[in-house]
């Protein structure tokens, strides 16, 4: 799946284009197996990588994504799985020196109820803060100059399964072959239905009106949480045209595996 990198651009004080400099060292995505009452702990590592003092501030907030492109980031705690009230962050904003590391660290408590069950999950923000850039010559007051500054915020997901409860399903959504660049691609949106996040590679298996096999074609990998939905695309520009049956296998890798079967006619 899925890693979360966030581009924000904002109109301050500045004479020319300014990076935070602040980074996280590590993933962008935490994953830990707990049980009902079971307490957890982890550790986000920063740096500033620039020649200022840059303040941090650290927050949370829920996460779904959609087959569509929406990203949604609601208050924590607002979707049913959301593990956001698990966590408690500390500190919440601080300053790095420059060239130098910092941590934030999290405690998990999972709740002591038993009818827990499958994949909670929720998303650390850490930005970097706006700073003012001033210009001031000997003798004369700070000059202010209006510019463009941006600030990188990063996501960290914190994902918890519970044991290894969960139902695992799929669902196939949207299909249709589309041209684009002068290039033939089947795409098909997959939604998740099921309690457990999942990974499945996915590929499509065409076979000719005589039942041949034309071959296989790969998507890529992406994490897809429940209630969430991803779209696969699939080139298929050096298939000739005709009639075909389109066989979508996608496999989790575990026991669990999913398929569907299509009409597909490429002109």
């Amino acid at each position: 799946m899925k890693k979360v990198l966030f581009s924000i651009l904002f109109f301050l004080i500045s004479a020319k284009i300014c990076f935070a400099g602040v980074s996280i060292i590590g993933d962008l995505s935490s994953e830990k197996i707990v049980k009902p009452g079971e307490k957890s702990e982890g550790t986000i590592l920063l740096k500033n990588t620039g020649e200022n003092p840059h303040e941090v501030r650290v927050y949370q907030t829920d996460y779904l994504f959609f087959a569509d492109g929406r990203n949604i980031y609601g208050e924590p705690g607002s979707i049913p799985r959301s593990n956001a009230k698990w966590l408690f962050l500390s500190p919440t904003r601080f300053t790095i020196p420059p060239n130098r590391t910092a941590s934030v660290h999290y405690n998990i408590q999972v709740p002591e109820n038993p009818e827990l069950k499958g994949t909670y999950w929720s998303m650390v923000m850490v930005e970097p803060m706006a700073e003012a850039i001033q210009e001031s010559k000997e003798g004369e007051k700070a000059k202010v100059r209006l510019g463009l500054q941006t600030i990188i915020r990063y996501g960290i997901q914190i994902v918890n399964d519970i044991g290894d409860t969960g139902i695992r399903k799929i669902r196939f959504l949207d299909k249709k072959l589309i041209s684009e660049d002068g290039k033939k691609i089947f795409q098909i949106d997959i939604e998740n239905i099921g309690e457990r996040w999942l990974s499945p590679l996915v590929w499509i298996e065409l076979y000719n009106e005589q039942g041949q096999s034309i071959g296989r074609f790969e998507s890529v990998k992406f994490r897809i949480y429940p209630g969430c939905s991803v779209r696969h695309r699939v080139e298929l520009t050096n298939v000739p045209k005709g009639k075909y049956k389109v066989l979508v296998v996608a496999d989790n890798g575990d026991e669990s595996i999913f398929g569907a079967r299509y009409d597909l006619g490429i002109e």
